[in-house]
């Protein structure tokens, strides 16, 4: 295996929250009901039927996109992508192919290693849901509420090279839409879909290789993971026998563990996409885009890196407590409470990650207070808390520096300094004071 290298991209589906669907007024809050109440003319493809475009669905998927560092295009289109499948009911979708929405993105990924990958973004843009078919016995059940929901898709370069690097982008994605509050993203109800384009190459090879295999439809983390560690292996077995790989659609059967033949040779021009006449071509106004930039929250592992470099945080915590937005919060707000009874950073989040306490019926003054009874071996004698300042004031010139400029926050990041070096057992209220009076 160690002759081959996989060559992996990623498609994210992601379900918005928005009220309506996407081209008509129908509910899109349609999990759970009955099948076939949440229609109308324009989502059932009745002959007549004008489509619109949800103005809410556009803006998060402007928010998606400029989140992943995405330029959002000056004229953006919608086209119709023509394929026949029973739970599309007009025998197109309405999506972006030429004229995506946002385009060339990154973000950020753990490498197996521990370094940072950086993984491209080619576009994220705005479409329709199709149906869902649902089998019994020998019958196949289609049900429409879900056609037409806004769906809006992530699509990445080959940048990927194993698992690892594919489970931790996915559940950033995750994370950044709870975050953003375009979607709930539970994968078990559907509102999140992976998918993989997975090939095989010579190691040391530049090229791509001249085919792809599409996983479609993968909607857990465990079941992606097992299906791309599959298919690299498939694909391996058949190139070592002298087996032509070509372009085709897989599916992953749970049960036997392994993927399956769905469609083969399949690309765009199969599609005969062609401009959507009933809808006006997109033109974002720069001044929108400019407000949804400013309204984007401080993204997860933006606010993770932050607890643990001002802070002093240990790494693993600071993942799990920036994870979910709620508990962010709720931790931060405990911060601020601590502050006044002088409880560290690190106290704080060794009892929210540990006791793991519902956060939904305990303030965090009740934290604090926990916390305070538990406290023993705090380090407040002022010539061992000078000597840590000195230590961290050495590792760390280049804040010192700034603060003495008139960087105030600079001083942040020596008091993390000091506090990972007194093991989060400083007193914080004191390593201030002593830090601004070395530094004067």
């Amino acid at each position: 295996m160690s002759q081959y290298e996989p060559v992996i991209g990623l498609e994210v589906h992601v379900e918005l929250n928005t009220k309506s669907k996407m081209f008509c007024r129908c509910s899109a809050d349609y999990f759970g009901q009955e099948p076939n109440t949440h229609t109308c003319p324009v989502c059932l493809g009745l002959p007549g039927a004008l489509p619109y475009i949800n103005e809410r669905a556009i803006e998060d998927c402007m928010k998606i996109g400029l989140a992943l560092n995405c330029t959002v295009a000056k004229r953006s289109l919608f086209e119709r992508k023509n394929y026949f499948y029973p739970d599309l009911a007009r025998g197109y979708q309405i999506s972006q192919y030429r004229w995506p929405l946002t385009t060339d993105g990154w973000i950020m990924v753990d490498g197996i290693g521990g370094e940072e990958i950086r993984i491209r973004i080619n576009r994220a843009h705005q479409e329709e849901d199709t149906g869902k078919l649902t089998h019994r016995g020998a019958d196949t059940l289609i049900d429409f509420n879900r056609s037409g929901v806004p769906l809006v898709e992530i699509v990445t370069e080959p940048d990927f090279r194993n698992v690892e690097e594919i489970r931790d982008y996915a559940k950033k994605l995750q994370q950044l839409f709870r975050y953003l509050g375009v979607s709930n993203a539970d994968m078990e109800r559907g509102d999140m879909r992976l998918e993989a384009n997975v090939s095989i190459r010579p190691v040391g090879q530049a090229a791509l290789p001249g085919y792809r295999v599409e996983l479609k439809n993968i909607n857990s983390f465990r079941f992606m993971v097992a299906a791309v560690e599959f298919e690299i292996k498939r694909q391996i077995a058949a190139l070592e026998v002298g087996e032509k790989l070509s372009q085709e659609t897989r599916g992953w059967d749970e049960d036997k563990k392994c993927t399956y033949l769905q469609r083969s040779k399949e690309e765009a021009h199969d599609y005969r996409y062609f401009p959507e006449p009933d809808l006006p071509e997109l033109i974002p106004d720069p001044k929108k885009i400019e407000e949804i930039k400013k309204s984007l929250p401080e993204l997860p592992w933006v606010k993770a890196k932050r607890f643990e470099d001002e802070l002093g945080i240990k790494k693993s915590d600071a993942q799990i407590l920036s994870e979910d937005k709620t508990l962010a919060e709720f931790f931060e707000s405990a911060l601020e409470h601590g502050k006044e009874h002088s409880v560290t950073a690190q106290k704080i989040a060794n009892y929210i990650v540990n006791k793991k306490p519902d956060i939904t019926t305990v303030l965090p003054t009740q934290i604090i207070e926990e916390v305070k009874r538990k406290t023993v071996g705090v380090i407040d004698d002022l010539g061992e808390l000078e000597k840590l300042a000195k230590q961290a004031i050495g590792k760390n010139q280049k804040s010192a520096q700034d603060f003495k400029t008139g960087k105030e926050n600079a001083i942040q990041a020596l008091i993390g300094g000091v506090m990972r070096l007194s093991a989060g057992k400083a007193d914080a209220s004191k390593v201030k004071l002593l830090l601004e009076k070395l530094l004067q």
